[in-house]
């Protein structure tokens, strides 16, 4: 298994499932060893959209996993962040399933959900409601003609 992602050219939701997808691939087979995520630097000079986003996901796993972000350019690449994984992340599914959860606070229609998460397949926003629903985590009722899904801790 390499020891290096390339993840230039995805957009931030391919560019987390295709990291999550490597390193839990790394620590299921026990392979703990430090690895390099490029993601590029961007050419505003101040890091890219992706650098961010990618860092800003990292940084919400800090019992899973150490990173090195490259803020010394005289030592890492910049465009490149080193990552020392712990333990298994939760899938990309579990984590939309959350950020539904979330938004569920108050009823929302389907429409409502596919709109808020439009740069998810559909098919993964579906899948994330269902599984919701199997795990009673979320609840649906018509209000007039409309079914709505609300987190059911309301």
């Amino acid at each position: 298994m390499s020891d290096q992602i390339d993840l230039h050219g995805l957009t931030k939701i391919q560019a987390i499932e295709a990291f999550i997808k490597y390193y839990n691939s790394r620590v299921k087979t026990g392979n703990l060893t430090p690895f390099e995520v490029i993601h590029g630097y961007g050419s505003s000079g101040v890091g890219g959209v992706l650098r961010g986003r990618i860092l800003g996901f990292l940084s919400n796993f800090p019992d899973e996993l150490e990173f090195d972000s490259g803020k010394d350019p005289l030592k890492y690449n910049p465009g490149s962040t080193r990552v020392i994984p712990k333990k298994p992340l939760p899938d990309a599914i579990d984590l939309l399933s959350e950020d539904i959860l979330d938004f569920c606070e108050s009823p929302k229609t389907l429409s409502k959900i596919t709109g808020k998460f439009h740069r998810y397949e559909e098919p993964k926003i579906l899948a994330s409601i269902k599984l919701l629903e199997k795990q009673k985590r979320i609840i649906s009722f018509n209000k007039g003609i409309h079914k709505v899904y609300q987190s059911s801790n309301h």
